[in-house]
């Protein structure tokens, strides 16, 4: 298992078939666009392009990330691996209250080597990745909110 790096949460006011819908369709939205690719590129992650099932199951991939394990409404584990680290991104579903989700995002990454600690520094120790990762989880709010 790798080790813990942040967690974020945001409660949505929708139902989990309805968070878990929006989830699935922010993140291909957010990682197939362009810039997603050349990161994905520059970086040298294992999968570059979306391919498998759709909507997300275990096998599917798009950039930076493969469907570990998938159980609709509950739980969506993404794994990757890049020059630099070697990472997963769990995203868990809770009913908060009835009508309303709790989604949580768990990030778990290792850094090897002198390479992986300045990645480290840049990306996770900035701050970039925690803000990209409530920008994220924001926009699966939002969007799962306005199927309401």
């Amino acid at each position: 298992m790798l080790p813990p790096v942040d967690e974020h949460a945001v409660i949505v006011s929708a139902t989990a078939v309805e968070v878990w819908d929006a989830l699935g369709k922010t993140l291909e939205q957010s990682f197939g666009r362009p810039h997603s690719t050349r990161y994905a590129r520059l970086v040298g992650v294992a999968d570059r392009t979306a391919s498998g099932p759709r909507p997300l199951a275990a096998g599917s991939a798009f950039p930076g990330f493969r469907v570990a394990h998938a159980a609709p409404g509950r739980e969506l584990v993404l794994v990757g691996r890049h020059h630099f680290s070697t990472y997963a991104l769990v995203f868990r579903l809770e009913e908060a209250t009835p009508g309303r989700t709790r989604l949580r995002a768990e990030t778990r990454a290792r850094f090897p080597g002198p390479g992986g600690a300045l990645y480290r520094l840049l990306v996770i120790s900035s701050g970039a990745h925690g803000l990209l990762t409530g920008r994220l989880l924001a926009a699966v709010r939002r969007r799962a909110e306005q199927v309401r």
